[in-house]
């Protein structure tokens, strides 16, 4: 790749591209984040359906993200990313047309699809632009940035979306494309692999249709009724088909897409269990408080997108304070800490109000951000310290992977049971009201009555689910206990 560019100063052009990209693809999954009134109220979004702007966008990278190796490999590393990047502008455009949910979803798929195309083949680029010792240190940071994209996506929205309308917070992008197609075109060499490379579409086919549909029932079930509809049931069967094939294949099978000798090391399997926590926990809890800010405490987008600032600076700066730790350390205390911290946070949101001011939530923020800045570069340390160094390849993919699909799951899940608990509390605090307590009441003001218990309702579902997330670093924290002491990586 290195022979067509014009130097050492047109490999650091090259690789600042290949991190703009990074950081553009991660800062577009939470983008509309901050926004969501907006948009739902453009598009005659429903509440549930607003869930789907974020696990459309993970599950299609979540698809595409095991295979963008390959499709480098099959087809030229240049040509896929240039196809992954028109795709990715394709979706921003699709985006700012759309009319109705369904045609904005779609152009989240889009852009998902692509997204998972573009952040493992930016690294690779990244990489090879790099002196090789110097490579061993530069995934620190790469996760940076795309940490910083996610955190930071809801702030851009927000102010822009405040002041010139939703529709514009992707037409931002759109210079950024140009300038990284342009750059990829003028100093990116064609490379393939020189062997016609191999993979398990097999294995990878079945563990998709098992995770897409589980997707589906999780985000659809609670429109149609759950199994009194019969996409329902079909989604069900096509989870458990697909994760059946997939668990046969992968234990009568030498070869797939999923490498058996992976599961061998405890300290991989284990930190990837808790990657996957993190990455329940990170984006939930994003999904969970705009809209709590936005739609029911009434703050307008630029106000809560700004929120999440907090959370960013403390998690990029303890990310990047982590690397400065020495090597003596045992990564373990650090792992057991960064837990704790952000068990800590969450149990700081269990505490919101509806009376409350911003700085609680900026404040518990901000700790969450420092727990997961510790957490994610001293499991990434447990992690790959004692696997086996030809398997680091396969595994950072996985672990990589664990995270997104944490994050899918995650997202589903609390607003499945977000919807449901607002009914049940809106319900229990209906029921109070009686003729005999209220006294006679105009249509009007009933009207204002049941907006106010519609409020009050959704907030505490609202905290109901920042405790579901906090449960689940409670769950992961007790395998800190059983990982294995870190020794020197090569």
């Amino acid at each position: 790749m290195n022979a067509h560019l014009a130097g050492p100063q047109g490999a650091g052009t090259l690789r600042f591209a290949a991190l703009l990209a990074t950081y553009m693809q991660s800062a577009n999954l939470p983008l509309p984040n901050a926004v969501l009134r907006l948009i739902q109220g453009s598009l005659s979004m429903t509440d549930d359906q607003a869930g789907w702007i974020f696990t459309s966008y993970l599950a299609a990278s979540a698809i595409t993200l095991p295979i963008a190796q390959w499709l480098a490999g099959r087809f030229g590393l240049k040509r896929v990313y240039q196809a992954a990047l028109a795709f990715f502008v394709l979706g921003l455009l699709l985006a700012t047309q759309a009319t109705t949910p369904l045609e904005f979803v779609g152009a989240r798929i889009i852009q998902g699809l692509a997204s998972g195309v573009l952040a493992p083949l930016s690294m690779a680029i990244s990489l090879e632009t790099l002196p090789l010792e110097k490579r061993a240190k530069f995934g620190a940071t790469w996760t940076a940035i795309v940490l910083f994209g996610i955190v930071s996506g809801p702030s851009i929205g927000g102010w822009i979306g405040e002041h010139y309308g939703w529709r514009p917070t992707f037409y931002l992008s759109l210079p950024l494309s140009a300038f990284i197609g342009l750059v990829m075109t003028l100093l990116l060499a064609e490379k393939k692999a020189e062997k016609r490379p191999t993979f398990d579409f097999f294995g990878f086919g079945s563990f998709t249709l098992g995770l897409i549909s589980l997707q589906m029932l999780l985000d659809r079930g609670e429109r149609l009724d759950w199994f009194a509809s019969t996409e329902i049931w079909l989604e069900a069967i096509g989870c458990a088909l697909g994760f059946y094939l997939f668990a046969v294949h992968v234990l009568t099978t030498k070869v797939h897409f999923l490498n058996k000798r992976l599961f061998n090391d405890r300290n991989f399997v284990l930190s990837t269990i808790i990657f996957f926590a993190v990455g329940f926990v990170l984006l939930s809890t994003m999904a969970l408080t705009s809209p709590m800010l936005d739609e029911i405490l009434g703050y307008p987008p630029d106000t809560t997108g700004s929120l999440t600032i907090p959370r960013g600076i403390g998690l990029v700066g303890a990310f990047l304070l982590m690397g400065r730790v020495p090597e003596r350390f045992d990564r373990r205390l650090f792992v057991a800490a960064g837990v704790g911290v952000v068990i800590y946070a969450n149990w700081l949101m269990l505490g919101y109000s509806p009376l409350m001011d911003w700085s609680p939530v900026a404040v518990a923020g901000a700790i969450q951000g420092i727990g997961i800045g510790i957490l994610m570069p001293s499991l990434t340390n447990v992690a790959f310290s004692t696997l086996d160094p030809t398997l680091r390849p396969e595994g950072t993919g996985l672990f990589n992977l664990s995270r997104v699909y944490g994050s899918t799951l995650g997202v589903a899940i609390v607003q499945l049971y977000f919807f449901n608990n607002t009914q049940a509390m809106h319900l229990a605090l209906a029921s109070n009201l009686t003729p005999y307590r209220v006294g006679p009441m105009s249509l009007q003001a009933l009207a204002g009555l049941n907006e106010m218990i519609t409020g009050q309702a959704a907030f505490i579902a609202v905290v109901d689910q920042f405790k579901i997330l906090m449960v689940a670093m409670l769950v992961v924290s007790p395998l800190v206990v059983f990982l294995r002491k870190p020794v020197p990586t090569n």
